[in-house]
Order: C-alpha cells, then structure tokens, then sequence
C-alpha cells in the first residue's frame, strides 16, 4: 500500500531534531511521498533543501495568509524564479482566513491573487488555504479561472458543501485531514460523502491536527493512515483500494512528484 501525505510542515523547527526518524517512520507504515509546503518565502530554502535532500520528499513555494502582512508584498517573480526546480511541486499554501486577525483581508487578497498568477503561469497546483471565507473563495475562484485555468486543492477541507462543489467543477482536489476523525466532524463527515473519490486527497497538516488516537500529540507523516482508515470507512470501500484512490489523485495534481523516487536519502 502506496499512500502521499500531500500536505505537511518538515520545515518547522518542532521537527528539526529527528526528521530522519519521522521520515522512517512514515515510510514504515506506507508513506511513500510527502510534501512540505511552504509558509513563507523567507523559509522557503529549509523546504527545499529537506525536499532536496530526501527522495520521496518534495515541497511548494508560497506564502500563507497568516503571513502576508508580515512578508510584505509578494511578486510574482519571487515565487516564479523558484518553479522550474524539479522539487518544487506546487504554489503555496496560499488563500483567505478571516478567522484570525493576523493579515488584514486586503493584503490576503492580494497575496492570493499573486499566487494564483504564478499557478496560472507555471501550471504548477494550488494549494489553497481558506477559512471562514466561502464566500469570497468561491466569488474569486469562478472570477480567476475564467480568465484562465488553473488547478489545486482546497487543503484541510473543513468548508461548506457549496465551496466543495465549486472547487470540484473547476477541477480542483478536496483535501482531508484528520480534523475527520474528531468527534465533533458529524457535519464534514457529511460533505466528504458527497465529494467523488476521484476529487479526495489526504493530508496530515503536521505537526497540527494529529487524528485519533494521537489527537493532542504533535502530527507527523505517519499518522496519515488514521486518517485513511477512517476516510474509506466513510466511503465504503477497502484501505488499500482508498489509497491507491487518492494517491493516484495526488499523483495527477502533482505530476512532478511520480519522476522522484521513494525515500532513498540522499548523501
């Protein structure tokens, strides 16, 4: 069984100590690609130097919107300069959260319409951040793409039904932590039921949202399979044939990721 963490952290200083070990570790259970995104592009050469550094590891470059304000402003030539690397496998994470008060929501609009454009130009995936924004991330996703296509994922769905189905029939990914597993997930458990298996991803988020039953632990790559186990649980169908579902989704979104080899490192 083959399963892509396709979101994750390994630039965080919380992994820093035993990065290999986590790397071991999610290999022992079947993790055989992951890709660390990118908060913030002055800590954009920690991720690529671990993407670069691992096989089986590949990473995005973005800017997160708890950041935008802090950053400042991003060009488009700051993140495009970066995406010909053959490790560099997406635009982000990118997006709206007007749940917390970290960026002011004109400078997260603006951040993200910047990544956008560089999605649009190097064809590379989206990752989207996006909370407390339904609205405003449907509104911008129907306006962008009709200027041009692009694709990516909404990540650590926990969104409305109505986002869900308009990132779907623009093509994009929903992206399932284990947020899903909590006890209190009764209303995504009932979204998930309504994305296709073809449209899901899985993710970890670490070191955030550890699923049961590590909840409250620090997340780390190998815990996806919780989130698996209990996501083809909800779909009705096998572990293996869920995962050799969604990593065949990953695969496609990411494509750059099916020429890196697994988690041989490199010396």
């Amino acid at each position: 069984m083959r399963i892509v963490d396709t979101h994750c952290h390994l630039d965080f200083d919380v992994f820093s100590e035993d990065l290999e070990k986590i790397i071991d570790r999610a290999r022992n259970v079947g993790v055989t690609k992951m890709i660390t995104i990118s908060t913030k592009l002055s800590n954009f050469p920690i991720s690529l130097n671990i993407a670069s550094k691992y096989d089986g590891v590949s990473c995005s470059i973005g800017v997160h919107p708890h950041e935008a304000g802090r950053e400042g402003q991003t060009e488009l030539s700051d993140i495009l300069k970066h995406t010909s690397h053959p490790k560099v496998v997406g635009i982000g994470e990118t997006g709206l959260d007007y749940y917390y008060d970290t960026s002011n929501s004109k400078v997260q609009m603006e951040s993200f319409l910047t990544h956008i454009d560089a999605a649009r130009t190097s064809k590379l995936p989206i990752i989207i951040h996006s909370r407390d924004a339904d609205l405003d991330m449907i509104s911008v996703l129907e306006k962008e793409y009709s200027k041009g296509p692009f694709t990516g994922v909404l990540h650590c769905f926990t969104g409305s039904l109505a986002l869900a189905q308009k990132a779907i029939e623009l093509g994009f990914y929903i992206s399932i932590s284990g947020i899903i597993t909590f006890k209190n997930s009764q209303e995504l458990v009932s979204t998930v039921k309504e994305i296709p298996l073809t449209n899901l991803l899985v993710e970890t988020d670490a070191p955030y949202l550890a699923p049961v039953p590590f909840r409250g632990k620090k997340n780390e790559p190998a815990y996806v399979i919780k989130t698996h186990e209990k996501l083809a649980e909800i779909m009705d169908v096998s572990i293996n044939q869920f995962a050799q579902i969604t990593t065949t989704n990953a695969m496609t979104l990411f494509s750059k990721i099916a020429s890196h080899d697994n988690f041989s490192r490199k010396d």
